[in-house]
């Protein structure tokens, strides 16, 4: 998985989030996802990482993506 297809997915389930994907080892394997949502404001830090994660739940769970790390940003 590419740092584009993170953000097209991400974009895909929240149109208004600003988005930025950063690939840390450039094996696409290793990510830091840094999301502005506007709907994550009623939720905790832990509900809103959940929200990221189900998203990637299938590539996290084969092993293609081995780390993904979160920072929602709340504006």
């Amino acid at each position: 998985m590419t740092t584009k297809e993170m953000e097209i997915r991400l974009k895909e389930f929240y149109p208004q989030a600003q988005v930025a994907v950063i690939d840390f080892t450039g094996t696409n394997d290793h990510f830091e996802v840094r999301i502005s949502e506007p709907s994550f404001k009623s939720l905790t830090r832990i509900q809103q990482h959940k929200k990221v994660m189900e998203i990637f739940a299938e590539e996290l769970a084969s092993g293609e993506v081995h780390a993904l790390s979160i920072k929602t940003i709340l504006i």
